[in-house]
């Protein structure tokens, strides 16, 4: 198939991808009496004497915004908010299809952090949450952090929080399969963005003992010159990498047990993976192109290879989470989203994958599996909830 031209032309005859239906009649005058005026000055009221009683009388706590400025989009890169309108609106029929969950693109015209973060706080009483969509690192960093400071709505950068939680899901399984433990793993990760940080701080949360990240220069370790305006890579260095170790990407991976790429094609050769620990395991998660081509990576000695393609097997792909993630916080009414709904999210995923399924090309659900959403979305109520019991 030419995806290209065939999706071209179904955005071109659909003219986007997305509408707005009512959820209730408009037959005759009483109809409209009661869905609007004078009817609806009853629910105004309401929820002007209790604020609270807007989720019992709006769509606000089934409702997401995805904001984006269209600074980091998919493979594309900086290519503005018009531009990034069509991926948004991807993502709210994914949101609506498979958690159930409404949701609107909201693009943004500026690249200011600062005006960003004033914008979606001045929006938010309009939603029930916040998911942030390809805003390029480290602004997404300062941007996440402002508004989860300043709200009293869950917010999520799926670019950092989706993906570790799936890399999460897959490496949990993988590890089955290869006979390893979180706890004594060496993980190298190639991409020092939003999803690479991520993805360290969630393993080290779990308990990985040794993660070194790696960007064009090498592996990033406390006091290498260069990282002083950058404080994510700052925190970084500080909090992994324990032993300092130097070099290139390369070298530091001779004798990991895991490879997670989250950078760019082809970065990644046969002969570095035979170097490699016994039974490595690698996550090539580049798009469209990944780090190595994963039949090369197998034949160089790979126990367990996931992709973020859906021709491959093991597709680490974020639907698995973000879905999920928001109806399980909307069914919590739930302030934020912790680190320990994430991780009980990754662990909902993974246990998707039954003992009788699980090969080394079985890791993780299909995108596509209707369970997952509704799986999730209770681990992560439930994970909440007890999270907030007195």
């Amino acid at each position: 198939m030419d995806y290209f031209r065939e999706s071209l032309e179904l955005h071109r005859a659909s003219r986007g991808k997305i509408e707005l239906r009512s959820r209730v009649p408009l037959r005759d005058k009483r109809d409209l009496s009661l869905a609007y005026t004078p009817g609806v000055a009853a629910a105004c009221q309401e929820i002007h004497r209790d604020p609270a009683r807007v989720y019992d009388y709006t769509s606000r706590g089934n409702l997401v915004a995805i904001v984006s400025d269209g600074s980091a989009v998919l493979g594309l890169g900086n290519i503005g908010p018009e531009a990034a309108l069509p991926v948004m609106e991807g993502k709210a029929i994914l949101f609506k299809e498979f958690g159930g969950v409404d949701a609107f693109p909201i693009v943004l015209a500026s690249q200011d952090t600062e005006e960003i973060i004033r914008t979606v706080v001045m929006l938010a009483p309009s939603f029930g949450g916040i998911n942030l969509e390809d805003i390029s690192a480290p602004r997404c960093f300062r941007i996440e952090a402002a508004l989860k400071e300043k709200l009293d709505i869950p917010v999520f950068h799926d670019d950092q929080h989706g993906t570790a939680i799936v890399v999460y899901a897959a490496l949990i399984n993988a590890l089955k399969i290869a006979s390893k433990r979180m706890d004594s793993l060496r993980v190298v990760i190639s991409g020092a963005g939003a999803a690479g940080i991520a993805v360290a701080r969630i393993l080290m949360d779990v308990g990985v003992p040794d993660i070194i990240i790696c960007d064009r220069r090498g592996a990033i370790y406390e006091g290498r010159k260069g990282d002083v305006d950058n404080e994510a890579k700052l925190e970084m260095a500080r909090i992994s990498n324990p032993g300092k170790r130097k070099g290139t990407l390369t070298e530091v991976l001779e004798g990991a047990d895991v490879f997670i790429g989250v950078s760019v094609p082809g970065l990644l050769t046969g002969e570095a993976v035979r170097r490699m620990g016994a039974r490595p395991i690698i996550f090539a998660l580049a798009n469209p192109i990944p780090e190595i081509d994963p039949e090369e990576a197998r034949q160089a000695g790979a126990l367990v290879v996931a992709t973020g393609r859906s021709d491959f097997p093991n597709q680490v792909n974020n639907l698995l989470a973000f879905p999920g993630i928001f109806k399980g916080a909307f069914q919590a009414r739930a302030k934020k989203i912790t680190e320990g709904m994430k991780q009980a999210a990754g662990l909902a995923i993974a246990s998707l994958v039954t003992p009788p399924e699980l090969t080394p090309e079985c890791i993780i659900p299909s995108p596509l599996d209707r369970r997952v959403a509704p799986v999730v979305a209770e681990a992560v109520q439930k994970a909440y909830q007890t999270a907030e019991k007195p």
